[in-house]
């Protein structure tokens, strides 16, 4: 089971800051099965899915990759792309057809810079769904690989 979803870009950001942003938006769509990146590729952009899912996955040694978290609506593709060096943690794919808004890293990262507080607003929104993810990640993991009775997640 999931966890809740992270807030998505449309709760977490003031509406000024969420206006400026939106106007570096860009509509695309993606079919099903469509791979969005790999891990350790370049993040040099992100996405907020309007309709579909896509599965979030990190790959194991000797194992099939394993699923950690499925996104959906309002909920933010993608973090690497804020933090140096700029590369992918996970790998995503469209397991559903996909329309989303789709944000340049580097445009975004310079809109962040010349306006401070904006740029912290989006930190702290892209923060918190990091440490959602890596708990959803450690949590999956736990299901996944963790011998059955091991003990708490605590």
């Amino acid at each position: 089971m999931n966890a809740p979803p992270a807030v998505g870009v449309l709760q977490a950001l003031p509406a000024e800051h969420r206006r400026r942003l939106m106007r570096f938006a860009r509509e695309v769509s993606f079919p099903q099965d469509t791979r969005l990146f790999e891990e350790g590729g370049r993040a040099d952009r992100f996405w907020v899915i309007r309709t579909g899912n896509v599965g979030l996955g990190m790959r194991v040694p000797g194992r099939p990759a394993a699923v950690i978290e499925t996104l959906r609506h309002d909920e933010l593709i993608g973090w690497s792309w804020l933090f140096a060096p700029h590369a992918w943690h996970l790998g995503a794919t469209a397991t559903s057809a996909v329309r989303a808004y789709e944000f340049d890293a580097v445009a975004i990262r310079s809109l962040c810079r010349d306006d401070p507080a904006l740029g912290a607003s989006v930190t702290q929104w892209v923060g918190g769904v990091l440490a959602h993810r890596l708990q959803a990640a450690r949590t999956r993991l736990l299901d996944l690989y963790a011998p059955y009775g091991s003990g708490s997640l605590l």
